[in-house]
């Protein structure tokens, strides 16, 4: 088995197992959505031919760092929720394949200065796009209340959503928070459970804002079926119960939402799309000692009709 390309910015997951629910053509067109350290990008290239090209997002311009000097690879440093339109532009109208692997890369967690991780001090910051201007101390500094609570409830699964929700607005007014520590100290005394993993839904949750990665997840489903070939294939890891909610029921029924047959009726939706897994494809024994961040990994994989 070939060796799974890594670097100390990025290890790939379920490498081997994305690469085959591809089933790359040697000439054909490919998109990384999320092309991080580039770990599944060359495991692509090695697939592909002369005639073969990769095309790669990604909007965090540390990734650029890991682009080679690959005449077949092109590089688009934008947000992957813009990939139709920027592939139109480089005159590409339709792909044998997508990739997008949803997962925080271990760089982002590992750059204190980011503000993606609880273990360093550094600002409140979580944004993957620096171009952009919202970061997390702005939405501990404006965020009502209620949307507090909802974003906590909803993207992080927070226990205590609602009081933390009022507790940071009760204290927001007289405690600093423009840093990691600063805002642990702002919540520490309605922290529930063990800390590390109640700090970590915390900060999954403001990072899913800040980047409004649910947003941009469905606006690129959505152009799946414009940008895929008939028997292109969609390749998606997610780390999160709700994008793999997002991913499950839109490749099913090409809707978000969870669809409830009702006997009566017989309402006959057009289908674009056919499971290449039916269950999610998760990493193994090995990986999963190999590389800790694996463990709440899944693969679904789809292909166009």
């Amino acid at each position: 088995m070939e060796k799974i390309p890594a670097n100390d910015y990025h290890v790939p997951v379920l490498y081997h197992e994305t690469l085959d629910a591809l089933s790359i053509v040697p000439d054909g067109i490919y998109v990384d959505c999320t092309f991080g350290g580039g770990g599944h990008s060359r495991g692509i290239l090695e697939k592909l031919g002369p005639n073969g090209r990769l095309i790669a997002f990604d909007q965090d311009a540390d990734a650029q760092q890991n682009i080679q000097n690959e005449p077949r690879l092109l590089f688009i440093p934008q947000n992957f929720r813009h990939l139709h339109r920027f592939l139109r532009l480089h005159g590409i109208d339709q792909v044998d394949g997508v990739l997008a692997d949803l997962g925080v890369s271990s760089h982002q967690f590992d750059e204190g200065e980011r503000g993606f991780s609880i273990r360093f001090e550094g600002p409140m910051d979580m944004r993957m796009d620096r171009r952009q201007t919202l970061t997390a101390a702005d939405i501990i500094k404006t965020y009502s209340e209620q949307q507090l609570h909802k974003l906590f409830e909803q993207y992080g699964e927070v226990t205590n959503a609602k009081t933390l929700a009022a507790h940071i607005v009760q204290q927001r007014v007289r405690l600093p928070f423009a840093t990691i520590d600063q805002f642990k100290a702002l919540i520490s005394a309605v922290v529930k459970g063990n800390p590390n993993k109640y700090l970590a839904q915390v900060f999954q949750a403001l990072r899913i804002e800040v980047n409004d990665e649910m947003g941009a997840l469905k606006e690129m489903l959505e152009q799946l079926t414009k940008v895929l070939k008939p028997g292109g294939i969609a390749a998606i890891i997610t780390f999160h119960s709700l994008e793999d909610r997002l991913v499950k029921n839109f490749f099913k029924q090409g809707t978000f939402e969870e669809v409830i047959d009702h006997p009566l009726l017989s309402i006959e939706k057009p289908k674009h799309f056919q499971l290449v897994n039916k269950k999610p494809i998760t990493a193994g024994a090995e990986e999963l000692k190999r590389n800790s961040r694996s463990r709440s990994a899944k693969l679904r994989a789809a292909a166009r009709l």
